[in-house]
């Protein structure tokens, strides 16, 4: 079965809500989960796609995570779940739709040719709680993070312009057991298990910054406090 690009979403953060909203979930908020379609081809740099944009640049954005890509099929899992027929492609701020791949399907290190790019998966995407508040449901970051529903990013080996309806080719697949489910598995895990972190840390095409976070926990032996990130300030005032 062919992997397919089945769209492309690209765009700039856009700042919603209302200052003084009572509801935290209606609160001003700026993102870049706003993206729209993008209609031909588009070029794909080393650093993304031409006229997109994050908002966060700490977490979000860099050679490490140029391309974020989300499985299609995730979404009628997402609608049937909550009853939200408005979590539709691009929903979760993706810039490739994929069509034919889920997270137990790629690993770290998957070399695709789509194109005339070539992208390399780096590491799972860690959902913050930015889905959550777009479509109102406060736990969603947690429920991506616990259903393993969280889609990946894509560093860039080649630019070159790519559009949607395209196959992806795997050119090259180095670590075929640090599956993307793997991966999560290990880093959410309610018990830490260290040995399973040092060997996913020594993953060499795991991203530098992940691989560096789970040295951390590694020697403090102490889980990172998720809370802040997948509720943040949808729960704090």
């Amino acid at each position: 079965m062919d992997i397919l690009l089945k769209s492309i979403f690209a765009g700039q953060p856009k700042t919603v809500g209302s200052k003084m909203a009572a509801n935290l979930m209606e609160r001003e908020w700026t993102s870049g989960i706003f993206k729209e379609p993008v209609q031909g081809s588009i070029w794909v740099g080393k650093t993304g796609l031409t006229g997109d944009g994050q908002a966060d640049l700490e977490h979000h954005g860099g050679l490490e995570k140029a391309v974020f890509a989300y499985s299609f099929e995730h979404y009628t899992y997402w609608q049937k779940e909550l009853g939200n027929s408005h979590i539709a492609e691009g929903g979760m701020g993706e810039n490739f739709v994929m069509e034919h791949l889920t997270e137990e399907m790629v690993s770290i290190g998957d070399t695709f040719q789509i194109g005339e790019a070539v992208v390399q998966v780096s590491q799972p995407r860690q959902p913050c709680w930015k889905p959550a508040r777009r479509f109102k449901t406060k736990n969603l970051a947690l429920l991506i993070q616990n259903t393993g529903r969280t889609g990946w990013y894509f560093r860039v080996l080649k630019e070159g312009y790519v559009e949607e309806g395209q196959s992806f080719m795997l050119i090259d697949r180095p670590y075929p057991h640090w599956t993307i489910e793997q991966v999560n598995n290990i880093l959410h895990a309610e018990k830490q298990n260290i040995e399973e972190l040092k060997k996913l840390a020594n993953c060499e095409l795991l991203a530098p910054k992940m691989r560096t976070t789970l040295e951390t926990r590694i020697l403090t032996k102490e889980k990172t406090n998720i809370r802040d990130r997948v509720f943040g300030p949808n729960e704090i005032n």
